[in-house]
């Protein structure tokens, strides 16, 4: 990853889980990083995230929508990694005004900025498997009709679109990766609506009961931070590629009863660890059940030679161990208070 050795490069939602772990990468690959994240509550951005660069990076409190607050480094970036937005499925059905917001309406401000201030810059932008829905076959390939089955999902489409059409047009250099379940140091555990592994990890550490839902017979693809990272930097560095839209998935699928398992076991102590409770799905969870998911990784491997490398247990061992040393930043946060008044206004505005 030398080629990014003396680049600027600019990372949205760079205080939260995956944004910082790229930045760190970045920055010990030579890059000069800069971040931007509005830190609105409920999305995950923590300061202690980049705590191992934190003297190595400028680090920009704005909303990526409000793009007057970082012009000059979006004029000089050489590479600009997306990872700005709302990532909550359950929340975006309590909230559909205020993932729109922070997922459609901010991304579409900033990539016209970006045609602007660095028309043809080369833009990552992090997508999520949920687009797809209840997959209609496995494993899932890039070819796979969208059809997302919450707001989040929907939102998150369109901001892809949003992506693609710029890119189609020649304006931007944009390239889109979906992710499925990622997991790793720095997930923001206190927040449940993060997704389901966080909420295993955090009640597996506090030795507290494991819920699985339905069966447990499931299958996803967990992937580690630091693979999903390795995919980012392959993608922004690749001069020409076939494709604009790339699935990053984990080396094999397994069921969530599995997953569970594995997380009791690893982090047991003197023979005390979580009970599983396997539990009917609530109606409200039922309806954004999507059954099984796991990547088809062929697209990635071909054109980008990017192959996952880290072992669900090998990655939750590691991740287990930071939240061991560094849990009082994460399981010690106290719940975060509702978006601030002029947040809440903004989305509310738009959607009026």
């Amino acid at each position: 990853m030398n080629n990014y050795h003396g680049k600027r490069v600019l990372v949205t939602g760079g205080l939260g889980f995956i944004g910082s772990n790229l930045a760190i990468r970045l920055v010990r690959n030579g890059a000069k990083v800069t971040i931007v994240d509005s830190r609105v509550p409920g999305c995950g951005a923590n300061l202690f995230n980049i705590a191992p660069v934190a003297s190595d990076v400028d680090v920009i409190e704005a909303c990526v929508g409000d793009v007057e607050k970082f012009t000059a480094p979006l004029k000089e970036a050489d590479v600009v990694f997306n990872l700005a937005g709302e990532i909550s499925h359950s929340r975006s059905m309590e909230d559909p005004e205020r993932d729109l917001y922070l997922n459609t309406v901010t991304q579409l401000r900033f990539l016209l900025a970006c045609r602007v201030h660095c028309a043809g810059a080369r833009i990552l932008y992090a997508s999520t498997r949920q687009v797809y829905g209840k997959p209609e076959y496995l494993p899932v390939d890039e070819n796979h009709r969208v059809q997302p089955i919450d707001f989040n999902g929907v939102h998150k489409c369109a901001a892809t679109q949003y992506h693609l059409l710029l890119a189609r047009r020649g304006d931007l250099d944009c390239r889109v990766l979906r992710l499925s379940n990622v997991y790793g140091p720095r997930m923001a555990l206190h927040l449940p609506q993060q997704g389901f592994l966080g909420v295993y990890i955090c009640r597996a550490l506090n030795r507290e009961p494991i819920v699985v839902y339905g069966a447990g017979t499931q299958l996803r693809d967990p992937v580690h931070v630091d693979d999903v990272v390795g995919a980012f930097l392959s993608a922004g560095s690749a001069p020409d590629l076939k494709s604009r839209v790339f699935n990053i998935g984990g080396p094999h699928p397994i069921t969530l009863r599995e997953i569970a398992a594995t997380a009791a076991r690893l982090s047991a102590r003197a023979g005390e660890q979580s009970p599983i409770h396997e539990l009917p799905f609530p109606d409200h969870l039922l309806r954004m059940d999507i059954g099984s998911y796991f990547s088809d990784p062929a697209r990635i491997e071909r054109e980008l030679g990017s192959i996952p490398q880290v072992e669900f247990e090998d990655g939750l061992r590691d991740t287990l161990s930071y939240y061991r040393k560094h849990g009082g930043h994460y399981l010690g946060l106290a719940k975060q208070p509702e978006p601030p008044a002029a947040t809440r206004l903004a989305y509310q505005a738009i959607a009026r």
